[in-house]
């Protein structure tokens, strides 16, 4: 596991961050897999969505996003006349990376009927070109309103896709084969041998990981847990507030390892665990403290997306926290 290291006089650092952010009329958002000293240092922490409904709700004119570049593009949809910035511009994500707008193309053109539906961790081009956006924690849902007899093109995770197909048994799912490398190498080899090694501590899995499939296999055959409720699959935001009202003396967690210092934080009498301690992802961690601060006065962070991706795209993301936009499921 790598070690990034803060700066070196926290103290001046602390000082010019917030000098910086009342300059700019400014705000920081850090996702809850950044490292903890961006964490120390932002006015506010979350999953990916909740960041983007803040930058949206804040009276700040300068966003200031760290994470990787479809969240950072995701609130610039729903703030579009606000300075969005991504304090690395090379911080992007595998998991986006792995569907194209030009790959949707064509895969829509052989589903012309289909409804598309984009996980959030998608680039701006791509969700302007999808019905409705899900997240890890709605993604099960989000398909459930859609009726049985219309095809879904589901993408791009297949880990996630694999999970909510089994979960919604809808018939008419096609699943794009992409993954986050970080997620995927969570393998079920690895869970296997962390849950036999520790067969008392209680495990959250978020649905993108690489071991998702195996371990729903094993719920439903009762094998491992012995029908406790051992195995829990949660978003980043609701291991959080799992992890506060957790009784359990040990949890096991799947998913990226950045998110340990807020479980730790949440509930510091429980030994939160990582089921592989190297997934790790490199674009969570391409911010320095040099690149922060200055990104504020920099025009090459800054995020810029064309009126009629932010429109298309917007639309898709509206509808996936407005049940009442997603016309297919009206009578």
């Amino acid at each position: 596991m790598s070690i990034i290291a803060p700066p070196l006089d926290q103290v001046d650092f602390g000082r010019q961050i917030r000098q910086a952010v009342d300059d700019h009329n400014a705000i920081i958002l850090a996702h809850n897999y950044q490292p903890p000293w961006i964490k120390r240092v932002a006015d506010v922490t979350g999953d990916s969505l909740y960041l983007s409904q803040q930058a949206r709700d804040t009276d700040a004119s300068t966003i200031v996003f760290c994470g990787v570049r479809f969240m950072a593009e995701t609130a610039k949809m729903l703030s579009p006349h606000k300075r969005v910035i991504l304090p690395a511009d090379d911080a992007e994500c595998s998991l986006a990376d792995s569907i194209t707008a030009a790959d949707l193309a064509a895969w829509k053109s052989t589903y012309p009927d289909a409804i598309v539906v984009a996980y959030v961790n998608t680039s701006a081009a791509v969700k302007a070109l999808s019905d409705v956006c899900c997240t890890s924690s709605n993604a099960v849902e989000v398909v459930r309103s859609i009726p049985e007899d219309r095809e879904i093109l589901f993408l791009p995770d297949q880990f996630l896709g694999a999970y909510v197909q089994r979960m919604t048994k809808h018939p008419n799912m096609h699943i794009w084969m992409g993954e986050c490398h970080v997620h995927a190498d969570i393998s079920p080899d690895r869970l296997r041998a962390k849950m036999a090694e520790h067969p008392e501590a209680s495990l959250m899995v978020h649905p993108e990981c690489g071991c998702t499939t195996s371990t729903l296999y094993e719920l439903a055959d009762g094998d491992r847990i012995h029908g406790r409720q051992r195995v829990q699959f949660l978003s980043t935001n609701q291991m959080i507030v799992k992890a506060r009202e957790t009784t359990e003396d040990h949890v096991l967690v799947a998913t990226e390892i950045g998110i340990l210092s807020d479980l730790r934080a949440a509930n510091p009498a429980v030994h939160f665990e990582a089921v592989n301690d190297q997934a790790e992802c490199p674009y969570m961690n391409r911010i320095t403290p040099a690149r922060l601060l200055e990104s504020f006065g920099s025009s090459n962070d800054e995020i810029m997306l064309d009126d009629e991706t932010i429109a298309r795209a917007r639309l898709a993301v509206e509808r996936m926290v407005d049940p009442a936009l997603r016309t297919w499921a009206r009578p």
